[in-house]
């Protein structure tokens, strides 16, 4: 059984779970996810470059009302609940965690203990963070020692 670490700042969309579950053919897939809540990310500024990036300027605009720390942990529970609910509808194994601190440390850290082969990062674009190789990807690359996916997350 093929075994990913799945970072994910968002619910999970059938076109998510299609995409990520058909990567390695008929081989069987276990995941790890890991929901990091998107207000517990860089901070504000750079994700509303982001939305207008993107021309998405009423979420630009929104950015500061993302819930963060605390307030963010019951719709990061939610939000994995329904990504791992997705993923065994699939037919797959999936467990996963809300991250609350530090995540590469996180992703490092469940990368050695689930023995992963490998770690796809599924989120919106954050343009600024990529330019400048900031973005969990990128740094991924450099700590968690398996191969590293970045892919764009579906929106519904």
């Amino acid at each position: 059984m093929f075994t990913s670490v799945l970072m994910i700042e968002k619910p999970l969309t059938s076109e998510d779970v299609e995409f990520v579950t058909t990567l390695h053919g008929a081989e069987g897939v276990s995941f790890v996810v890991l929901m990091q809540p998107r207000g517990d990310q860089a901070d504000v500024l750079l994700r509303a470059i982001d939305d207008v990036a993107i021309g998405e300027l009423k979420d630009a605009v929104r950015e500061g009302e993302e819930p963060a720390g605390q307030a963010a942990k019951p719709l990061a529970d939610r939000a994995l609940e329904h990504s791992l609910a997705l993923l065994r509808a699939a037919g797959c194994e999936a467990v996963g965690q809300v991250v609350e601190d530090h995540p590469l440390d996180k992703m490092k850290a469940v990368v050695d203990e689930s023995d992963a082969d490998e770690v796809i990062v599924l989120t919106e674009p954050h343009y600024v963070e990529e330019f400048f190789h900031r973005d969990w990807a990128s740094r991924a690359r450099h700590k968690v020692g398996v191969p590293v996916l970045k892919l764009f997350a579906h929106s519904e």
